[in-house]
């Protein structure tokens, strides 16, 4: 492939050309070209500046990575290049694999995410050192050594590779894509004359720029998300470098793989032939990077390496860069080893200072990784979805939905004190948190900008949460004293999310089946009211012999025991199926229902409102329009509903928007909801988690904001927002308790779906330590009935009396919970 000859045309006046650039409109070769002419830097950076703020708000990237230098032999001969080593300078040819794996299980220890291999050009078609040590290591070529490396990393230390390693044909690159998150490959220049005698690439056969245009492009082809970028300084002109954006331009517009365009600025050396060539200036540096952004548009991330210009780095944000690239806390920058990495924490107050914040990414950008059948092999995916989080950055701290540890206490979100800096993100954040203030709806787009607040943003929204929350119900925290009855996990039923359930038609995982009867049900109940419970929560599978005649005599069995108690019972897939199964129409099972004393629904089975989602996580059972038209139709007959949402497995947050419109929109029609309950998917147990086909729950972080966007986004329709302990953990409780939440659920006294799904958590929160926690928070606590109203004093007391002697209600022999 050789650089395009673009045409020569009249190009507009440099004012219409950043005005249309702004309006979204990328110029024309001609228009681009022009631009080499215009010195106006703070035009051009402020045209860059709003291109990137459009496209990617106030998030600046990096990746957290170590740097495995394979072999510094290469057969090119750069003249500026200290990181290439002849095989007298080099020692040993290759690192071993020990060594790389050494290297890697550092970066591991130090929160790497990524590892990236360096390396030089084929050095075996120059060195015999080089032939002779792969020899050595049993490989015939270095990309060959490099693919069993990187399957090394990937395999032992679960970093994900991103491979350099320089020119490559199609077929080499198929290979490599099996066992690399994303690769790369430095255009640096279109200009031919370059490679020309005299020229910094004299002697470099692989840094002819058609030879290494024709990698990205048999890249691009093999569907991999790729990285590029510009050298500027070696002697190239300002025209020269616009025609090198240009082409990288065209091979992205047709294979839409170029993930970022590095503009890197040459540093003389000592001991190269360039020692004593100028280097760029940084006014040079910002001119190309604002031009880089204004030709390449707002689809492609524009980076700058902060360690190569650390006096600027607030500059470079106003020029228009939205990435950092590679960052490391292990390894030096071997082909800048001068220049030092600076801290993560001091880039992220840095960024923090131009009103951004630091986000890290994978070696894929989000934009890829939203498309992993066709951007990501499929040996890659498991991983990659395991360190993404819901947006398609890297999963921050080690915290999951379950787990026994409790949450640190900095670990969701860095807070930097300067959310005053007003940005058009920022601007656009405050418009809709004063929107949800009011009561108005959110729109999808306002909705899903909340969820992705970060850093300052973050804890904006938390506290707007909370102030509305306090405004809507006050300072009391409620909970009700409940017992869980599951009384079967037989289910015919297969969805991908759920450990619960077992029998022929579901996946078999912990515990064995079990199938209550109604005595044992009735006995339950019976030993729930003796402890103070003023409800019991009845749900189980779709056991394939139950028909609704089932639940009927469930709640006949109960109410026989214990007539006092409250029942709230079976899911919308539960109502549908029942009155299917006795040719019913909805409505006159529920009535049924009703009748024989059901006195409210969960809504659960919910999962996520939305098919595009349900038809890959449970695509057999009820559709969103189904689930509302049991909640809906519940209403109309007088029963009240809870409302869920699960989270934290293949959805994204537009779907957890749509999902709260239409709660919200449900409502504000029918006026039956009592709460909102969000609960993250526990993953460690679920058959899509461990086939490798979902995140790992959702972040701490996610956790928080669901609690807080849904009070927001329901603001006054739902009134209260309800933390699961049994997901959370109760310190995971008291962070969303600070941020929008008023209620703590249920004591339970025995739970088994979210411990099926491996959640440490379920067994029987004391009230006691419910208060406790509430207190600690300055808050009140609130015993309350299903239905919001105060839980009767005698209630009260018996459970004082009932959790002083809990062995009371343990009976040995009760099928496993």
């Amino acid at each position: 492939m050789t650089p395009r000859a673009f045409p020569i045309a009249a190009p507009a006046a440099p004012a219409g050309i950043l005005a249309a650039a702004r309006a979204g409109v990328r110029p024309s070769p001609a228009d681009a070209l022009s631009l080499a002419g215009v010195d106006d830097l703070a035009a051009l950076a402020s045209t860059a500046a709003a291109i990137r703020d459009a496209a990617f708000g106030d998030r600046i990237t990096y990746s957290r990575k170590v740097f495995i230098p394979l072999t510094h032999l290469c057969r090119d001969v750069c003249h500026y290049c200290t990181f290439a080593k002849a095989p007298r300078r080099a020692g040993p040819a290759y690192l071993s694999p020990g060594e790389v794996l050494a290297i890697a299980e550092a970066g591991r220890a130090a929160g790497c995410k990524e590892a990236l291999f360096t390396l030089g050009d084929k050095p075996e078609l120059r060195y015999r050192a080089a032939r002779e040590a792969l020899d050595a290591l049993g490989h015939a070529t270095t990309l060959d050594y490099l693919e069993a490396m990187a399957k090394l990393v990937l395999e032992r230390t679960g970093l994900m590779p991103h491979l350099n390693p320089g020119v490559m044909s199609a077929a080499e690159i198929a290979r490599l894509r099996r066992v690399s998150l994303s690769m790369g490959i430095m255009l640096e220049t279109a200009a031919e004359r370059l490679s020309a005698r005299g020229g910094p690439h004299f002697g470099s056969p692989d840094k002819h720029p058609a030879v290494r245009l024709a990698t990205i492009a048999a890249a691009g082809a093999a569907q991999v998300p790729f990285t590029s970028g510009l050298l500027i300084g070696i002697g190239e002109t300002r025209a020269e470098r616009i025609e090198a954006l240009l082409a990288l331009r065209d091979l992205d517009d047709a294979h839409d793989h170029l993930q970022e365009i590095i503009v890197q600025n040459f540093r003389a050396k000592p001991d190269t032939r360039m020692a004593a060539s100028p280097e760029p200036d940084v006014e040079d540096h910002l001119w190309t990077v604002a031009v880089a952004r204004i030709v390449m548009g707002a689809g492609i991330s524009i980076q700058a390496p902060p360690n190569l210009q650390p006096g600027a780095l607030g500059r470079l944000i106003g020029a228009g860069i939205d990435d950092w690239g590679g960052v490391s806390p292990v390894t030096a920058d071997h082909v800048n080893p001068e220049a030092p990495w600076p801290h993560l924490d001091a880039l992220a107050a840095q960024t923090a200072c131009e009103g951004k914040v630091l986000v890290e990414r994978l070696a894929a950008h989000p934009r890829h990784l939203a498309d992993p059948e066709r951007w990501i092999d499929p040996a890659l995916r498991p991983q990659a979805l395991r360190l993404s989080d819901a947006e398609g950055f890297a999963r921050t701290g080690d915290w999951t939905p379950g787990v026994e540890a409790p949450p640190g206490a900095a670990a969701y979100e860095a807070r930097h004190k300067l959310r005053h800096r007003m940005t058009p993100a920022r601007a656009g954040l405050e418009r809709a948190l004063a929107r949800a203030s009011a009561g108005e709806e959110l729109g999808e787009d306002e909705i899903t900008q909340l969820f992705a607040a970060r850093g300052d943003d973050f804890w904006r929204v938390c506290e707007a949460a909370d102030a509305v929350r306090r405004a809507r119900v006050g300072d009391g925290v409620g909970y009700v004293v409940t017992r869980n009855i599951n009384y079967t996990n037989v289910c015919t039923y297969r969805c991908q999310f759920c450990a619960f359930s077992k029998g022929k038609m579901s996946e078999n995982l912990r515990g064995r089946p079990y199938d209550l009867d109604l005595a044992e049900i009735a006995q339950r109940a019976g030993e729930a009211w003796a402890r103070g419970a003023t409800e019991v929560c009845i749900q189980g599978g779709i056991h394939p012999a139950y028909t609704g005649a089932h639940y009927l005599a469930i709640l006949a069995a109960v109410k026989a025991a214990v007539p006092q108690m409250h029942i709230h019972a079976f899911s919308p897939l539960e109502i549908w199926q029942g009155a299917a199964s006795l040719g019913l129409p909805l409505r006159d099972f529920l009535g049924q229902l009703k009748a024989a004393g059901l006195g409210s629904l969960p809504g659960t089975a919910a999962e996520i409102l939305d098919d595009e989602v349900r038809a890959v996580i449970c695509p057999d059972k009820v559709t969103t329009d189904q689930w509302l038209e049991v909640i809906g139709t519940a209403h109309e007959l007088g029963l009240r509903t809870t409302s869920t949402i699960m989270y934290g497995h293949v959805e994204r947050p537009v779907h957890w928007a749509r999902h709260l419109i239409r709660l919200r929109r449900l409502q504000a029609r029918t006026s039956g909801i009592t709460e909102f309950v969000p609960l993250p998917f526990v993953p460690m147990e679920a058959p899509m988690y461990l086939k490798g086909r979902s995140r790992a729950g959702a972040t701490l972080r996610e956790a928080v904001l669901m609690h807080a966007v849904g009070r927001l986004a329901l603001h006054p329709l739902i009134p209260n927002i309800q933390a699961s302990w049994v997901k959370l953990g109760v310190e995971g409780v008291k962070l969303c308790l600070e941020a929008g939440a008023n209620d703590f659920g249920g004591t339970l006294m025995d739970e088994s779906i979210s411990r099926a799904a491996g959640a440490a958590h379920g067994q029987d929160l004391a009230p006691r330590r419910m208060e406790e926690a509430i207190r600690a928070l300055g808050r009140t606590p609130r015993p309350r009935t299903t239905l919001y109203a105060d839980a009767p004093e005698a209630r009260r007391q018996t459970v004082r009396q009932a959790y002083e002697a809990p062995e009371a209600w343990q009976r040995a022999g009760a099928p496993p919970a």
